[in-house]
């Protein structure tokens, strides 16, 4: 079985080099064009593609899967496609340009969190387990028919990259247990229940604000969930102030809880919060504006003496 694989970022890079290294036989790749990358802006092959000129591997660089690209697919003779965040829908003449189709691999249990951020949506929204999906790729979002599904619980505070990090793991495992089915026939798809769709849209540096008259369970969630990208955050003293690391508690001092949400003191050599619903949330790493990140303790007594620390 000759594959064409398609991906772009740096988990499905983790993906095609685990595959070669186990014997898939990878023909050729597709992946988006290099990009500048950095602060110096400086243009750099995707992941995906250093990983392929490592193993010489054919590479068709394309944001589109246009006439054009498809004809230089077709020069890869590939049986089957596996896209892993490549980054764009395939239409119908894509679809057909291989013999075998093309399957995708997604991290969440579909049809919960159809779309391009699911790691980031079920730490967001506290749920408890998730997992990957290989699916027959179609012209939808995310709608292809199943072809297995492997759960996994969701850590207590388990970060985004954490997640993401297992999560490419047990993708490999399933595609090495879906690939050799495809070729042999073996395989029974199962139809997704649009009923039971939810939706993981894109993540913009704005979700990433924190508003901390929520539940400090609710910013513990946002914290994680941003964390690697795009960092979770908030203002102090007119400039962005990220939060890399915390967890939410609670505090039995009724006139910390009573304080105004934003507010953060230090109780026994600890950096709290004040949060909503009488909850509090611990700081532990932070990254103040323009500089490294940081202990939360250490950060906040050299602010104390200035006065009251207040989140904006």
């Amino acid at each position: 079985m000759k594959i064409l694989f398609a991906g772009t970022p740096e988990n499905a890079a983790q993906s095609l080099e685990a595959l070669i290294r186990l014997g898939i036989e990878v023909v050729g790749v597709l992946t988006r064009p290099d990009a500048p990358v950095g602060r110096k802006r400086i243009i750099t092959a995707s992941p995906v593609a250093l990983v392929a000129d490592r193993h010489s591997i054919p590479v068709v660089k394309s944001n589109k899967v246009d006439a054009a690209t498809i004809a230089k697919i077709k020069e890869c003779s590939a049986d089957l496609g596996v896209v892993v965040a490549y980054g764009s829908l395939l239409d119908s003449s894509a679809l057909e340009s291989l013999p075998l189709g093309w399957v995708n691999l997604h991290y969440s249990l579909l049809p919960s969190y159809r779309g391009a951020a699911p790691v980031q949506a079920s730490i967001l929204n506290g749920e408890r387990e998730t997992g990957v999906t290989v699916f027959q790729l179609d012209e939808g979002m995310d709608t292809g028919d199943v072809l297995i599904q492997v759960p996994t619980v969701i850590e207590p505070g388990e970060n985004a990259q954490r997640l993401l990090s297992r999560l490419t793991d047990l993708g490999v495992t399933a595609l090495l247990e879906v690939i050799p089915k495809i070729a042999s026939g073996f395989l029974l798809p199962i139809k997704q229940d649009d009923a039971q769709a939810s939706y993981a849209p894109k993540i913009s540096r704005s979700d990433a604000l924190i508003d901390w008259s929520c539940a400090s369970s609710k910013v513990e969630h946002l914290v994680n969930a941003m964390n690697p990208e795009p960092v979770a955050w908030t203002n102090y003293l007119s400039e962005s102030f990220r939060i890399l690391a915390g967890r939410s508690t609670q505090l039995a001092d009724t006139n910390f809880v009573s304080n105004k949400p934003g507010l953060v003191t230090e109780n026994s050599g600890r950096v709290f919060v004040t949060c909503g619903e009488g909850s509090s949330f611990e700081l532990q790493q932070v990254q103040p504006a323009g500089k490294t990140p940081m202990p939360a303790v250490d950060w906040y007594r050299g602010q104390a003496s200035k006065g009251p620390v207040v989140f904006e």
